[in-house]
């Protein structure tokens, strides 16, 4: 009993507080209920196990463009005729309750620390990751007013779960700078998204492998990463997948 209390207090205090709140009953972030041990997750402790599957789609979808379809398909009727630049997205869901909200908190409410818990609902799903992942660029006015880049905490947070699990994975920082700071995308349409990003950004270094992922919060048109697929595929790569929080349909 002794060498137990004389292990516990010999923690960090942040090791300690760690132990302290395991022990402590504590609520499902969601649904408020109290997480038992019947109701706990493998992999989260701010969301039950209930509520986890709320947030992931089992609905079919198109591989390659990550819209919904009748069957999964590799490819849609729409990615036969107008294929996206990229060659593979995955995502959790569509934007829409309950993701959405935790979306919106990350990205409008400077709460950057559920980048991490909304990592863990996509790592999941992508059974073959990338060796090097390449976050989304903010332009540093955005960066600076915002606090962080919410595609690079995303990123991080995915390479931290696979390297756990012993998998060769690599966040890249250096590929790409954002040269233009664009208006938000929120609320435009297809054709101005995709003026809106014009000549956004510029390649600063080339990509260490031929198979990278780009990874973002949503994806909606396609017009944010559809640059950066273009100046990859001129810098050699051969595949792109998309890692992305939410797929939303495209607006008119």
């Amino acid at each position: 009993m002794m060498t137990l209390l004389i292990q516990f207090f010999s923690l960090s205090p942040m090791k300690l507080l760690e132990r302290i709140k395991r022990g402590l009953p504590h609520q499902c972030h969601l649904c408020r209920l109290t997480i038992t041990p019947q109701d706990a997750h493998p992999l989260h402790s701010f969301w039950c196990q209930h509520c986890v599957e709320r947030f992931i789609d089992t609905t079919p979808r198109c591989q390659r463009c990550g819209l919904r379809t009748v069957t999964p398909v590799e490819q849609c009727g729409q990615c036969l005729t107008q294929p996206p630049k990229w060659d593979r997205l995955y995502c959790i869901n569509d934007y829409q309750a309950p993701l959405k909200a935790y979306v919106q908190k990350l990205k409008y409410r400077r709460q950057f620390w559920l980048a991490s818990e909304l990592a863990l609902l996509l790592a999941p799903m992508i059974n073959e990751p990338c060796s090097e992942i390449i976050p989304v660029p903010l332009h540093w006015r955005r960066q600076w007013s915002r606090g962080f880049n919410q595609s690079a905490e995303i990123a991080h947070h995915l390479a931290k779960y696979w390297q756990k699990r012993e998998c060769d994975c690599q966040v890249n920082h250096e590929v790409f700078r954002r040269i233009k700071a664009t208006p938000q995308q929120k609320g435009l349409t297809k054709i101005e998204r995709r003026r809106n990003t014009k000549r956004a950004f510029q390649l600063k270094n080339i990509p260490l492998t031929q198979h990278v992922a780009l990874v973002d919060d949503v994806v909606t048109t396609g017009s944010t990463l559809e640059p950066l697929c273009v100046l990859l595929r001129k810098a050699g790569v051969k595949q792109i997948d998309v890692y992305c929080l939410s797929r939303t349909p495209t607006p008119n």
